[in-house]
């Protein structure tokens, strides 16, 4: 058993039914009565995020989580199969273990499964990806001012927001957590 002492960002725990991560937290002692913590966590298998307030020295049942290092190979539209960087063995996980990883993976994407046990329960990829556009509207040389952006699918198949200059077969830099645009890559 964990306390609210043990809080960090990435504890996860079980909490009413559910594992849940810890995003964000704060321990408020405020002038008058007791201390507490505030926490914004998200359910690992829903991806859900809530607010949520405990008292002070509360005990919670905390998850042993052991991280893997994997490359992604392929998929075969039902699984994905990644490769065990330590011991060379296959593993794959379905679209619904996945949830939103699923959008990004390219082939030799090095990725991190977090497992309970013998259950994976997470699949973390890097945050930020370089990408390469292959649909989108022509490019408008000089029509920035404006800050306008159009949709642009991207060689995953996701499809993010992207200036009015961007053309077909550049690269660019996306936020994963977010699906956002950050930057042309140059090669």
């Amino acid at each position: 058993m964990a306390t609210t002492a043990d809080f960090r960002n990435g504890f996860v725990f079980n909490h009413k039914g559910g594992l849940w991560k810890i995003v964000e937290f704060l321990h408020v002692k405020p002038g008058k009565g007791p201390a507490f913590v505030r926490t914004k966590l998200k359910n690992i298998r829903t991806g859900q995020v809530v607010e949520e307030t405990f008292r002070a020295g509360e005990k919670v049942a905390e998850v042993r989580v052991v991280a893997k290092n994997v490359t992604y190979q392929y998929s075969d539209g039902q699984h994905y199969y990644f490769m065990d960087n330590d011991t060379y063995d296959e593993l794959s996980l379905t679209g619904d273990q996945l949830g939103a990883a699923a959008e990004f993976l390219i082939d030799n994407l090095e990725v991190t499964i977090a497992y309970n046990g013998s259950d994976p329960i997470e699949v973390r990829i890097p945050q930020h990806m370089n990408l390469k556009v292959v649909k989108t509207d022509p490019g408008l040389r000089g029509d920035t001012a404006t800050g306008g952006s159009k949709p642009a699918t991207l060689e995953t198949g996701v499809t993010i927001q992207v200036p009015l200059f961007i053309n077909e077969g550049e690269k660019v830099r996306i936020d994963t957590r977010e699906k956002r645009y950050i930057e042309r890559v140059r090669s």
